[in-house]
């Protein structure tokens, strides 16, 4: 069974050029592993009504790769949050919705804890 972490962002104002250009940076942004899934941005075209981002990221199923492409994933959309002023965000994985703090963005318990990572395979 996959799990995977959605996100999306709606407003009535579209994108800027600026805002579509930061889109399209945090979609290229460099990523740990080759052969896992990073942020993925839906096409636009069909979108639901004032959706100005949207998309998903299958999680791996090795746990020792989770956590880095979890806080990997959470930190694009934090940026992604923090670049889209005025925008409303729903992050999820799966049925757990992720939860945003003004200080961490988005993050999820133990996602940075270094004891985990190892305990994991991590190091």
């Amino acid at each position: 069974m996959s799990v995977s972490l959605y996100y999306r962002a709606s407003r009535a104002m579209p994108l800027t050029n600026a805002e579509m250009a930061t889109v399209d940076a945090a979609h290229m942004s460099s990523f740990p592993y080759q052969d896992e899934e990073s942020l993925y941005l839906y096409d636009s075209s069909g979108s639901e009504p004032d959706e100005i981002v949207a998309g998903s990221t299958k999680m791996p199923l090795d746990p020792s790769r989770a956590l880095p492409v979890i806080a990997h994933v959470l930190d694009a959309v934090t940026e992604l949050h923090r670049a889209l002023p005025g925008a409303q965000w729903h992050v999820h994985m799966d049925d757990l919705d992720v939860p945003w703090d003004e200080n961490d963005g988005y993050v999820l318990p133990g996602m940075r804890d270094e004891g985990l990572a190892t305990a994991l395979g991590n190091p």
